[in-house]
Formats: structure tokens, sequence, C-alpha cells
């Protein structure tokens, strides 16, 4: 099994910045592409970013291009966002997820296991 545990997320003014960590724990997670999603109240699940197992390959959606960064550590089995410029439609719950196929993708029901959330509110 594989067990995700996201951290990092809180209260920031717009125009801030955050860093989301998600720790992966279980057989060969690192080798796997890993993605992060969100979801607003009241909306459907998100994709925000993926990255693939050796870090060279990278996707973002449009709205957090040149502001989010995704990066891994497979030393640490860990996977990060960075956030800046951050904005109030960006307040959701962000979620951490592997995939177990090849490739990198965008569609959450391309993910295997997902950790439990994190929730980033921004205020303006």
């Amino acid at each position: 099994q594989v067990q995700l545990v996201e951290s990092g997320g809180g209260l920031v003014q717009a125009g801030g910045s955050l860093r989301l960590s998600c720790a992966a724990s279980g057989r060969t997670t690192m080798h796997y592409n890993m993605g992060w999603f969100r979801q607003a109240p009241g909306k459907e699940r998100t994709f925000v970013a993926t990255i693939n197992w050796s870090g060279d390959i990278t996707y973002y959606a449009d709205s957090v291009k040149g502001r989010f960064t995704i990066s891994r550590d497979n030393a640490k089995n860990t996977v990060n966002l960075q956030m800046n410029s951050l904005k109030p439609e960006d307040t959701a719950v962000y979620y951490c997820a592997l995939r177990t196929g090849s490739g990198v993708a965008m569609g959450s029901n391309e993910y295997s296991y997902w950790g439990q959330g994190t929730q980033v509110t921004v205020s303006s």
C-alpha cells in the first residue's frame, strides 16, 4: 500500500506564498508520477500540477502556470508545491496524488492513491 500525507497549508494574504509538501511511504513510491489537485467548496476537484518520476517533466494548469512550481526529492520521498503570488481564487483543499500508470496525467481518475488534503486559504 501507499500512504500520502500533505502538510504546509494555512492562511495567507493575497500575494503571499506557501509551500506544500507531500510525504510518501509504502511500496516503491518514488518510481511513480505524482500530482497535486485542489477542490474549492462546492466545486469539482481540479488538476493543479504533475511531475514525472525523474522530475524532468512537469505540467501545470493554466490558472497556476508561472506562479506554482512542483518538485520532488526522491531521496526524501517527498513532493512539493511552491505557491507564489497567491490569489483568493487559489483557496481550496489541496490533495497530493500518486499515479501508478506510465506517463504524466491531468485527470483525477488517472491517480490511484490520494492524501487526506491540506487547506489553503488566501485572504483578499
